[in-house]
């Protein structure tokens, strides 16, 4: 394919990058250039063809270490900490300003509906979701949730790898099944429905097997799953089931292909490397499990260690030119790329 196939994507952490930086001005950081060991910014997003996707916002856990996943699988390893609300909404409210300051400066645009997404795409700018992964920072009488979605909130993931008030995430455990722990809360349950009413996406990657069944209980949008990966390939608590996958195509909902390492090597290491063809390997199981309809990327970019054949986002092509030399046609590569969660969006936030 001689031109570039834009992509939008389930997931990245680039807001917590630029959080964390050091550097005062994230505007300046992001449009001219971040340092190499990061993921994404503005002039390797032109690069790749990286049109937009969920930008999360992740509330670290308060010890040392506790926001990322170990180095060597562990069919033992434990649920990082809780946080508190206020410690979660000091980083959260850092973060959320961080992404209205890039839109400001220009250097994308906030989208409240899929119609949103296919106008800045259009005008060659980069289109966000205001995400949240793991909502410390709402209250469990939800009004911080409507704080939020007045201020562009189209999507959130109730836990992250972690328990809340709301529910209890899976922990970076291999191999392990997704069973671990209970599920929704009171809270959590009432949680899904104002997102039904209000028209937020519920994201059930981090989310253990009985707070799953919850959601696919109470929830009468499409289930989703925004970066996960195949369970029956790479049994990592994190990836997704054959339940899970068939309960996700059964409501025209979709998955979104993490590159993280470790949720796609069937060893489950997150330090070697795995190749294409293993990203591939994933991408045929969800193709055969949801069809051409539910599939997508969710690259968990600037969060965990990406294979080295796509590297960072600049490398995205390389992925588009592995689809095609695996036999997928131009309909299906533009699916996966970015059609399929524009229309999963659309069903879902409007």
């Amino acid at each position: 394919m001689s031109a570039l196939v834009p992509v939008f994507d389930g997931h990245n952490d680039t807001l917590l990058q630029l959080y964390r930086s050091p550097e005062p001005d994230k505007e300046k950081l992001f449009m001219e250039g971040a340092p190499a060991s990061w993921h994404i910014d503005l002039p390797r997003a032109r690069k790749g063809g990286f049109a937009g996707g969920m930008f999360a916002i992740f509330s670290p856990s308060p010890e040392k270490g506790g926001d990322s996943v170990p180095s060597a699988p562990s069919s033992e390893e434990k649920l990082p900490s809780e946080l508190p609300m206020e410690e979660a909404r000091v980083s959260m409210l850092g973060m959320a300003s961080i992404l209205f300051r890039l839109e400001r400066a220009g250097a994308l645009r906030i989208c409240h509906s899929a119609a949103d997404i296919r106008a800045a795409m259009e005008s060659g700018t980069i289109a966000a979701v205001f995400h949240i992964e793991g909502v410390e920072a709402i209250d469990p009488g939800l009004d911080m949730l409507d704080v939020l979605h007045a201020a562009g909130l189209r999507s959130l993931g109730p836990v992250w790898s972690r328990a809340n008030a709301f529910g209890t995430g899976v922990p970076f455990r291999f191999p392990s099944s997704p069973d671990v722990g209970p599920g929704l809360t009171d809270a959590g349950k009432a949680l899904v429905r104002a997102c039904n009413r209000l028209k937020i996406l519920v994201d059930l990657s981090h989310l253990n097997e009985k707070g799953f069944r919850d959601v696919a209980a109470i929830s009468d949008a499409p289930l989703v799953a925004t970066h996960s990966n195949v369970h029956a390939i790479s049994a990592s608590a994190r990836n997704l089931t054959d339940w899970q996958l068939g309960a996700i195509r059964d409501t025209r909902g979709m998955v979104g292909l993490n590159f993280a390492r470790g949720f796609l090597r069937p060893d489950g290491s997150m330090m070697q490397d795995a190749g294409l063809d293993t990203v591939l390997r994933h991408v045929d199981a969800l193709l055969e499990r949801l069809g051409e309809d539910g599939v997508g990327l969710g690259s968990d970019f600037d969060g965990a260690q990406i294979p080295s054949a796509i590297g960072d986002v600049s490398g995205l092509p390389r992925l588009i030119e592995a689809f095609e030399r695996h036999g997928f046609g131009r309909e299906l590569i533009e699916k996966i790329a970015w059609k399929n969660w524009v229309g999963v969006l659309e069903r879902t936030i409007g």
